[in-house]
């Protein structure tokens, strides 16, 4: 085999270990590490298939690899992943023949130990070649088999199928294994999403229309990011269950409008670009969170946002009571809708957190309450599926703030493609919708009288 695929695999065996021992989140991670090492595109695609497909399925391979390991916790972690690596690939990739993965997991184990581990390595794959892996058919349990075989934890597919029924948490498990194709928002300030497609074919990317947001376009291949239009901000890098936000809310005109918790700022600028006169105040809680979303301003050509460095709990501290007409607040969440982007969300995630977001959610409605105008609009959203963080904390605010109402003309701002989600005041989306991310919106209006 060449040398560059011996590295790229090894390199792939880092960052699992980097992402299970020091809970780096692995989108990031992949994104430093293929600029480190100046990977080609082939190359980058292949650690990404690899790095991400192995931590997306770590459930099941550990399934499969059960009876071939005779004392696994004893066993040292990177062995442990590098057998979970050779493993994916034999599974679920058919493009390397099953020899050469053999081959490579024993020269990586050769490299980083000693020769009764490569002897170890070479025994267990070798043995899973010549018997095959377990069934999940033996699986009886209908929770713990969807949890096995989607590399689900098994207390969140249970969690689920009492929220949501066992059909629709079973495909969003399933779909859930699959990376999403990229989206992006045309900056409708500076061009119309016709003339950005004519531009991106042109630079060689492959794009389609959304047919779900008006301004979304699909990326069939090719990272947008990388693209000669995006540098010219004719575009931001977001998804199409996100852009829903902006619809939500609702702001156009002269509209004041205050952002909460707006890193990496996908919806501030969103909000900027439907506004003439007005202006969008984005907050987050850290300075190098603020940076970005300043970057992406300046990059969009936006004027009108201002961005501070601020604990959202506190806003009462710097801003007039009813100062804005239009307040966001998308909260810190589990992010259990965007497993397909971030995998290992879903391995460190607990019931604790979720109650303890629920009620950081909670404070951060209550404190932007106040600077609302009458008549004004409060939209709460998330990036999780969760109905505790969603439905029960929009449920809680509504009962302790009489002031505020039920919104119920949320469906009437909602491109067609989404209106079929919006019941009453509020929009639940899960990946299997229409591909976006799992994603929650509530609508508030405060009461005139």
């Amino acid at each position: 085999m060449s040398q560059y695929k011996k590295n790229v695999r090894e390199i792939a065996l880092d960052v699992i270990e980097s992402v299970e021992k020091n809970q780096a989140y692995s989108n990031l991670l992949l994104n430093t590490v293929i600029n480190k090492n100046k990977l080609s595109q082939a190359d980058s695609a292949l650690l990404t298939e690899i790095a991400y497909g192995t931590i997306q399925r770590k459930m099941t391979l550990d399934y499969y690899l059960q009876p071939f390991i005779k004392n696994q916790k004893k066993t040292l972690s990177w062995v442990i992943n590098l057998l979970r690596l050779s493993l994916y690939q034999t599974v679920y990739l058919d493009k390397v023949p099953d020899h050469a993965i053999i081959f490579e997991a024993v020269e990586i184990a050769k490299k980083r130990g000693h020769k009764g581990i490569s002897s170890m390595v070479n025994g267990v794959l070798r043995n899973i070649q010549r018997n095959g892996v377990p069934s999940l058919e033996d699986i009886e349990d209908e929770a713990k088999k969807i949890s096995i075989s989607t590399s689900t934890p098994q207390w969140l597919v249970e969690r689920w199928i009492g929220q949501l029924g066992k059909e629709r948490t079973e495909e969003m498990c399933e779909l859930n294994l699959i990376p999403p194709v990229q989206t992006a928002r045309v900056n409708t300030k500076k061009i119309t999403r016709d003339e950005l497609i004519s531009a991106l074919t042109e630079e060689g990317f492959q794009v389609e229309r959304s047919t779900i947001i008006p301004e979304a376009i699909h990326s069939l291949s090719g990272n947008l990011a990388h693209s000669e239009s995006y540098s010219m901000g004719l575009l931001s890098i977001q998804d199409e269950s996100s852009m829903m936000a902006a619809y939500a809310l609702g702001a156009s005109g002269n509209d004041m409008v205050l952002d909460c918790c707006a890193a990496p700022g996908g919806k501030t600028t969103h909000i900027a670009e439907g506004l003439s006169t007005g202006q969008v105040t984005a907050l987050d809680l850290h300075e190098h969170k603020v940076k970005l979303i300043k970057e992406q301003s300046e990059r969009l050509g936006l004027k009108n946002i201002k961005v501070l460095a601020y604990d959202s709990r506190k806003v009462q501290e710097v801003f007039n009571k009813e100062g804005f007409d239009r307040i966001l607040v998308d909260a810190p969440c589990s992010g259990l809708g965007v497993m397909r982007r971030k995998p290992d969300v879903k391995y460190t995630k607990s019931k604790d957190d979720i109650m303890r977001l629920s009620v950081i959610q909670q404070n951060l409605l209550e404190a932007a309450a106040p600077l609302l105008k009458k008549g004004g609009r409060l939209i709460y959203s998330t990036c999780t599926v969760d109905r505790e963080e969603n439905d029960e904390v929009a449920e809680a605010f509504l009962a302790a703030n009489p002031d505020f109402e039920m919104d119920t003309e949320l469906k009437d701002r909602m491109p067609d493609g989404i209106k079929p989600f919006a019941v009453n005041h509020k929009i639940q989306v899960l990946p299997q919708d229409f591909g976006g991310d799992g994603f929650f919106i509530a609508s508030f209006r405060k009461k005139v009288q």
